[in-house]
């Protein structure tokens, strides 16, 4: 029986790069020259820090562009709200990725009640689709580009 995997993944190396690039740039910026603007990498945690909260927002944008430019999704981009002190504002932008079990069974809800002929079931952080034909994944793989789920997806093991 065909089937393929819903994922929601995140490439780890294009992540660093992307934050390395963003670095790069704020080091060469005008408006950013001796003010200690830096962006943190911890595991899937972007962490800006800033002397002010207006240039985290700059600071959040030139880090969507530099993800988007390494195709990242930025839908993936959770931003928290800034923290500001006196002398220093920091803001944490958290890259979600893998799929969890509410978004899981949300995926698996809208296959049943979109009466395509294919299964879905939850297998860990990824949602498994069976069909009998192939144009039935294929029309599958549609319906869930249209569905609006909040979390980035990619498609991916199909085998026949």
């Amino acid at each position: 029986m065909p089937s393929f995997d819903v994922v929601s993944e995140l490439d780890a190396h294009e992540v660093t790069n992307a934050v390395d690039q963003a670095n790069r740039e704020l080091s060469q910026r005008f408006d950013f020259k001796d003010t200690g603007a830096r962006y943190e990498l911890m595991e899937f945690t972007v962490t800006l820090h800033a002397q002010v909260e207006f240039q985290l927002k700059q600071m959040l944008d030139i880090l969507k562009l530099r993800l988007s430019k390494r195709a990242v999704d930025i839908a993936c981009l959770d931003a928290q709200e800034p923290q500001t002190t006196l002398s220093a504002a920091r803001q944490e932008v958290i890259l979600r990725h893998g799929i969890d079990q509410e978004t899981g069974r949300k995926i698996a809800r809208l296959i049943k009640d979109s009466k395509l002929k294919v299964q879905a079931s939850l297998q860990g952080d990824k949602v498994r689709i069976t069909g009998k034909q192939r144009d039935e994944l294929q029309t599958a793989i549609q319906f869930l580009r249209k569905a609006g789920i909040e979390v980035p997806l990619q498609f991916s093991n199909f085998r026949d």
